[in-house]
């Protein structure tokens, strides 16, 4: 197998031998896994809680702007992020990211009608956007290279651990105590975590730069939320209504994407373009297709809700189980080798899962296949965190992070509500090939992700 040329790393800081967990780095790694492990538990839990505060606030009507609120708001906020972190360093939005996050759920968690719990979520969204590119400008500032990958693993850790208990815990606040308590716990935890990593952030010097926070990528970014917002909402829409909407929201970002994310994105340039192109496409294939597949076992299957979750456990596992892997020194292959199969797997993966609309392929097929789709978003994601810094000057660390995390979002945006809408037109007339259409989507943009890999690596 021919391996493919690296870009020239950017070792960091120079600082002495020891891991992620040594003296030096423990408390700040500490203090971001916390960090980022609350928002993702966040973010599944509001999932899971959400059905019963809107009875509960007689809000069903603002449901679908419960999350595309905080969606489009997150947008601005990462544009803003990696402004703010290149030109002022990452301290500033990062403290202010996480005032504005647990402000957000502060007010969600008091809120007496569901109006002021949308406006809480908002600015939630924004917080998360904020203080999330700001942590990955921080790993490129504090942390050398040798050491982004296995911090980089730690962070997709945060991210699925949540997955395996965070909807569970949930269910059962929302049952046996009060709603409230999904948004007012995580204060509670993110304070402690945002001291612990307090000391470790007092080596981030950063000389301040000429230029303006709110500039023309800032309006552009405002442009684009809306086009975000529009399809989310759009996309639980019916009729008429419907495809105005995620016609407007769809041509928004299709306007005003290609002017925050690097020249040659779309058409997959070299080098940092394609690591940019392909956070867009694991992230729209990956949740594109997993969305359907507890639906699918539920409802053509006959599981129940509980043995279908079980697919999702197996493919969090998996995923943490690659991730691990990928932080660990001396790989055998360049990272486009191995990013080329990881979008493999996950074709690989979504295809197994189809598979199983047929009633003769035991389920169980389905559930170790969709095990392949987390064994490559584990290998991918962490793999291109540490590109993205690779491919960056400190000064362009933030832009390009924030660019690539915007990548993810509008892509994810876009599929669910493309899928979302054809599944829904499709559904009452047959339902196989409504499955198919959401499973086949998905799968076309990993197989696209395949070649985008490929070109994550400079001649």
């Amino acid at each position: 197998m021919t391996i493919a040329a690296e870009p020239a790393v950017d070792q960091g800081p120079p600082t002495p031998s020891g891991g992620v967990l040594s003296p030096q780095y423990r408390s700040l790694t500490v203090g971001m896994v916390a960090l980022i492990t609350l928002v993702a538990f966040e973010s599944l839990a509001v999932t899971t809680a959400m059905p019963t505060v809107a009875q509960a606030l007689d809000g069903l009507s603002l449901y679908a702007l419960a999350f595309g609120g905080p969606l489009a708001s997150g947008v601005i906020a990462m544009v803003v992020s990696g402004t703010w972190s290149d030109l002022k360093g990452p301290t500033r939005p990062l403290w202010h990211g996480t005032a504005w996050f647990l402000a957000g759920l502060i007010i969600a968690g008091l809120a007496p009608t569901m109006e002021i719990l949308v406006v809480g979520r908002i600015i939630q969204g924004f917080g998360s956007g904020l203080l999330t590119v700001a942590l990955y400008v921080v790993v490129g500032q504090l942390y050398p290279a040798r050491l982004r990958p296995r911090i980089f693993a730690a962070f997709a850790t945060g991210w699925v651990v949540p997955s395996l208990v965070g909807p569970a815990i949930a269910g059962l606040i929302v049952e046996n105590a009060s709603w409230r308590i999904v948004f007012l716990a995580v204060p509670a935890l993110a304070i402690p975590a945002a001291l612990v990593m307090r000391p470790g952030l007092r080596g981030s010097t950063h000389e301040p730069l000429p230029g303006r926070l709110w500039d023309k990528r800032a309006l552009w970014a405002v442009a684009a939320a809306v086009g975000v917002g529009l399809l989310h909402y759009g996309g639980q829409q019916h009729g008429v209504l419907q495809l105005a909407l995620l016609a407007v929201g769809l041509g928004g970002v299709v306007a005003f994407a290609p002017k925050l994310l690097p020249r040659g994105t779309f058409t997959f340039g070299r080098g940092l373009p394609s690591v940019v192109a392909l956070r867009g496409l694991v992230a729209a294939s990956g949740f594109g297709a997993e969305v359907f597949l507890p639906l699918m076992l539920t409802r053509e299957r006959g599981l129940s809700p509980a043995v279908a979750g079980l697919v999702l456990t197996v493919s969090a596992l998996s995923w943490t189980a690659a991730s691990w892997y990928r932080g660990r020194p001396n790989q055998p292959f360049s990272h486009s080798v191995f990013l080329q199969a990881g979008m493999i797997a996950i074709v690989l993966g979504i295809v197994t899962a189809t598979l199983t609309l047929n009633d003769n392929v035991p389920v169980v097929v389905g559930i170790l296949g969709w095990s392949l789709t987390g064994l490559g978003m584990g290998t991918v994601f962490p793999t291109l965190s540490v590109l993205v810094l690779d491919y960056s000057e400190c000064e362009e660390q933030g832009a390009n992070s924030s660019a690539a995390q915007l990548s993810d979002s509008l892509a994810t945006a876009t599929i669910l509500a493309i899928g979302g809408s054809l599944f829904a037109a499709l559904e009452p007339h047959s339902a196989l090939t409504a499955y198919l259409v959401a499973f086949g989507l998905p799968a076309v943009l990993a197989l696209i992700g395949v070649q985008a890999g490929r070109r994550t690596a400079t001649p």
